[in-house]
């Protein structure tokens, strides 16, 4: 129901005809850039998000594009001529951006860009927001002591309540190795199963050999995402915060064979990046930086905290589009709405 709810809406935007005034009024005004940000590239239809944008935008790889935007505001020129330009980018590096994102960008001739985390693709572990429900869900005791508590595993309340304990204490982690020492711990106390079903294998992160792949096709780049993808703000020792910022670009680097120039923060929010981050990802050799804060970039937005606007695989094409033209603020404004309300906030 709330998912039909969301379309009808979307359709009404769409075949109003507001969402093609609202194109038609970016293209007006001046230079402008819309990224948006995926995650996944399977369970929905990529095809179609990728199949509109190609219609009624210039789709360019991002550091491309941030050059375009950013050289108009030196000349001071404004695109009320052409398609206003989009760069399609995915956080994380999922196995799926190659087995279906990379497959879409070569036959629609469609650029993407994805922010890797190297460390997953070294070890190729699962990630990290994944490990309390998978690590509940495959336990292979009846009950579990966590922290002064005893979880009765047959029961799904207490099933749940130890998942969420788990996403806790590995979210707010104060560093890299609190976190990986906790999720040790619980694979031990829960004789947790490591073997990756089918249905796993595109949550997997990306291998070396798929980005090499993938970036001699000319179609996908790659940015920085941070060396292991802690939350930066909640990281308590400022070094390790340089760290995994420095040690991110300078591995890209040596195994693409080129220049970083583009990062993304982990979750995005303002309060998951804390203001002396930008000034670390400026000193870590960044040119620009993306956050999740919704908005389309001008020639003015800050280099460093460029805006985005969050989107997936499962959203119907008409959302979509009413979305990348601008009028999610319209809809987000709707509170009566939970399904829009639920869709446009970032829940990972």
């Amino acid at each position: 129901m709330r998912r039909r709810i969301l379309i009808a809406l979307a359709a009404f935007l769409y075949y109003s005809g507001l969402v093609g005034i609202a194109r038609w009024w970016t293209r007006r005004a001046q230079a402008r850039l819309v990224i948006l940000n995926y995650h996944r590239a399977s369970g929905g239809d990529l095809r179609g998000h990728l199949q509109y944008l190609r219609r009624y935008y210039r789709v360019m790889h991002i550091e491309a594009a941030l050059e375009e935007l950013y050289a108009a505001r030196k000349e001071q020129r404004h695109t009320s001529s052409g398609k206003t330009v989009v760069a399609v980018t995915f956080d994380d590096g999922y196995r799926d951006n190659y087995t279906h994102g990379f497959a879409l960008a070569c036959e629609l001739q469609t650029p993407m860009t994805i922010y890797l985390v190297p460390g997953y693709i070294e070890n190729g572990q699962r990630f990290w927001w994944f490990e309390g429900k998978r690590l509940v869900q495959s336990a292979q005791v009846q009950e579990a002591s966590v922290e002064g508590l005893t979880y009765h595993l047959q029961q799904e309340d207490e099933r749940a309540a130890l998942a969420s304990l788990i996403d806790r204490r590995v979210r707010f982690a104060h560093s890299v190795t609190e976190r990986e020492t906790f999720l040790a711990t619980m694979r031990a106390v829960l004789v947790a199963s490591s073997s990756v079903v089918e249905e796993e294998q595109p949550e997997l992160p990306l291998t070396w050999e798929q980005v090499h792949e993938m970036e001699q096709s000319g179609w996908v780049s790659f940015g920085a995402h941070t060396m292991h993808h802690p939350i930066l703000s909640y990281l308590t020792d400022p070094a390790e915060r340089e760290r995994e910022l420095r040690e991110c670009r300078m591995c890209l680097e040596d195994i693409l064979g080129h220049a970083v120039h583009t990062f993304a923060y982990p979750i995005g929010q303002q309060q998951h990046i804390g203001s002396e981050t930008v000034t670390a990802v400026r000193q870590a050799g960044y040119t620009w930086a993306v956050t999740t804060h919704y908005g389309i970039n001008t020639p003015t937005t800050d280099r460093l905290t460029l805006q985005r606007v969050e989107v997936d695989v499962d959203q119907h094409w008409l959302v979509v589009a009413a979305a990348t033209a601008g009028l999610w603020g319209f809809i987000a404004r709707l509170r009566w709405l939970p399904a829009i309300r639920k869709r446009f906030t970032n829940s990972r």
